[in-house]
């Protein structure tokens, strides 16, 4: 089984989850593109990295979700979440310079599960009534909503679990 990036549930509410969750190490890519075909381009440069393309050669197993963060209707930020066994004093340097890595501390988030394929609309559908219930239940977010996607491409639609992930302030 792949390894999730690990997290607590802290509340569970009339659609949606608050969470926990721990420091992690993040190798990430920013590309062009729609947010539709943005995970297809981020993914190969990552993909690569945990095979190997980095210094000294280590392989990493793939985890998940893939996360995917909208800078702008075109720019995309595509993020693996890097194996709970790597440090961050011995993260391997990327060798494509388009691929960076980052450190990111412990945070709380709220997140929306739902099932399906992956399109634009049906995140922003799921994403509107995430920002929509936290206001109403007066919880504040920090930053935009982000796509977490935890299943393979030849998981059949109908099976495939993906979520809508935003900080939330304490």
């Amino acid at each position: 089984m792949t390894e999730q990036m690990p997290y607590t549930v802290k509340a569970t509410r009339n659609g949606y989850e608050l969470r926990h969750y721990d420091p992690a190490v993040l190798v990430q890519v920013t590309v062009t593109g729609s947010s539709q075909t943005a995970g297809n381009i981020g993914f190969g440069p990552l993909v690569r990295y945990i095979s190997g393309d980095n210094h000294p050669g280590r392989r990493m197993a793939m985890t998940s979700p893939v996360l995917q963060e909208s800078q702008s209707s075109e720019t995309h930020v595509i993020s693996f979440v890097l194996p709970q066994d790597v440090s961050v004093d011995d993260i391997p340097r990327p060798r494509d310079a388009r691929v960076s890595t980052i450190a990111v501390p412990a945070r709380d988030m709220a997140a929306r599960t739902y099932i399906g394929r992956w399109t634009q609309r049906k995140f922003d559908e799921n994403a509107a009534e995430l920002v929509s219930v936290l206001a109403r239940d007066g919880i504040t977010t920090v930053g935009s909503p982000s796509w977490a996607r935890y299943d393979p491409p030849w998981t059949p639609p109908f099976l495939r679990r993906n979520e809508v992930l935003v900080e939330i302030a304490n």
